[in-house]
């Protein structure tokens, strides 16, 4: 199918898009694993409601994730923005063909990278209060810290996932 120029660079901004949130995202997640929660950082929560080891274990874990997840998805998008500009400039406008379906599916791709970076840091940040502020079944500041954190993520992220699917239907 060919395209008017019109489609390709409006893929090509929401993949400018997609790679520099993500960039913020990766910087924020590769702070995370430079932080080492028993580096003698206080804590603020009793002995009682101390995070155990497998907080501070999870919370590198989920770091990793996160990492990994917006990296992918970073790159995919970094991949296919140079294919789109490597078949534009190889074909002149009239006659450029984007495999729409590769295309779709690689901002699909994009896309789900970074929701589940997104899931995935949520959870480190959750620990990352355990470790801060006592765990979460203590209540406390804890609770009171990680409640808009697990509302407004996955709000946003349903919000977000929303778009992109309402987009991918109504596109040709």
């Amino acid at each position: 199918m060919a395209d008017n120029g019109g489609g390709t660079s409006i893929s090509i901004t929401a993949l400018d898009g997609i790679v520099n949130v993500n960039s913020l995202f990766t910087l924020a997640a590769f702070a995370g694993l430079a932080w080492t929660p028993s580096d003698g950082a206080t804590t603020l929560s009793s002995p009682e409601c101390a995070a155990g080891d497998r907080v501070e274990s999870d919370l590198v874990f989920f770091h990793v994730l996160a990492f990994a997840c917006f990296l992918f998805s970073s790159l995919v998008a970094l991949c296919l923005k140079q294919a789109i500009r490597t078949v534009s400039r190889h074909g002149h406008a009239s006659s450029v063909r984007i495999n729409r379906l590769g295309l779709r599916g690689g901002i699909l791709a994009c896309a789900t990278g970074s929701v589940f970076a997104c899931l995935f840091l949520m959870l480190a940040l959750i620990n990352v209060v355990q470790v801060r502020l006592g765990r979460i079944s203590c209540g406390g500041a804890a609770l009171g810290a990680v409640l808009p954190l697990v509302i407004l993520v996955p709000s946003g992220l349903l919000i977000y996932a929303g778009i992109v699917l309402y987009t991918f239907s109504h596109t040709h």
